[in-house]
This record gives structure tokens, C-alpha cells and sequence, in this order.
């Protein structure tokens, strides 16, 4: 016999996949978890709302304890940015109804983003023969020898291969 009943009342079959909230509604332990998941959400919601695209991105609620919201910027540049909204964003916290007293403002570092892999992009010899007919055809000007450089630089990497 199975520890896991599949005749119980609440209809759980662990065979069967779940969806995440019935999980979570299923103790009061979860759904403390849930709770908490949900607030962080809606914290997450207002935040993005009420702050500038390059904050909000980079900015996340941390736990709210006494009234006191924790913050975490990516970078100090960003907490500083942050601390001299803090007034404006506490008030507009407050309007929309969170028990938000004050805002501890912390850095927690984002892990580095790889850089972007180096351009492979090349121009064939017919691109570069084009292009320098163009520079040829133009008038004498900034973009004339601008493209008159580009035609040569391509026109050199193209008759290396």
C-alpha cells in the first residue's frame, strides 16, 4: 500500500503534476510561503511602476520587517540614485497602501554580464568594391572619406582569405 492515498478527500495524487499554488495551499506553512512570494510580487509591481526603466531593472525588495523596506541596488551609483528618491518613493510606497515607514537602501552586486562576443560580421570583396564605388562617386566630405577608409580597410581583409 502506498503512503500516499489516492482515495483521500482532497483529491492529491502525487502521480499527477500539480499546479504551484495547489502545492502551496496545501499546509499553513506554504501558505505563509505564498503569501510572502505574492507581497514580494506586488512589492516588485509597484516598485517598476513608481521608479525610472534603469532603476527598476535594477533595484529588488528586499524583506519588510518593523516598517522598514530593504532595497538592494545593483551598484552604488544606483543606491545613490535611489537615496535621494528615497523621500518621493516612500510617500508614493505609502499612498498605495503598503505600512512602509522607512526604506533601508543596501548594494547587492549583480553577477557580471558576459560581454558581448566580438563582431563576426565581414564584408564580401563585392561589398567592398560597391562600397568603394560609392566613396568614388561622392563629392569631397567627411562621409566621402569615411567611406573611402571603410572600402579600404574591408577591401584589405577581403583579399586576405
Amino acid at each position: 500500500m502506498s503512503r500516499f492515498s489516492t482515495n483521500s478527500r482532497s483529491g492529491f495524487d502525487p502521480r499527477r503534476p500539480q499546479a504551484i499554488a495547489d502545492v502551496l495551499d496545501r499546509t499553513d506553512a506554504f501558505r505563509a510561503l505564498r503569501a510572502g512570494v505574492e507581497q514580494m510580487a506586488a512589492m516588485q509591481r509597484d516598485l517598476n511602476a513608481l521608479l525610472p526603466d534603469y532603476l527598476a531593472s535594477n533595484v529588488e525588495p528586499g524583506f519588510l520587517k518593523d516598517g522598514v523596506l530593504a532595497l538592494f541596488a545593483a551598484h552604488n551609483a544606483l543606491a545613490a540614485r535611489l537615496r535621494h528618491l528615497e523621500p518621493r518613493l516612500l510617500a508614493d510606497l505609502q499612498q498605495r497602501g503598503w505600512a512602509v515607514n522607512a526604506l533601508k537602501i543596501r548594494v547587492r552586486p549583480q553577477s557580471m554580464k558576459e560581454p558581448a562576443p566580438p563582431k563576426q560580421a565581414r564584408m564580401s570583396q563585392a561589398g567592398a568594391s560597391a562600397l568603394h564605388d560609392l566613396a568614388e562617386s561622392l563629392e569631397p566630405s567627411p562621409l566621402q572619406e569615411a567611406l573611402a577608409r571603410m572600402a579600404v580597410r574591408h577591401q584589405a581583409r577581403a583579399q586576405k582569405k
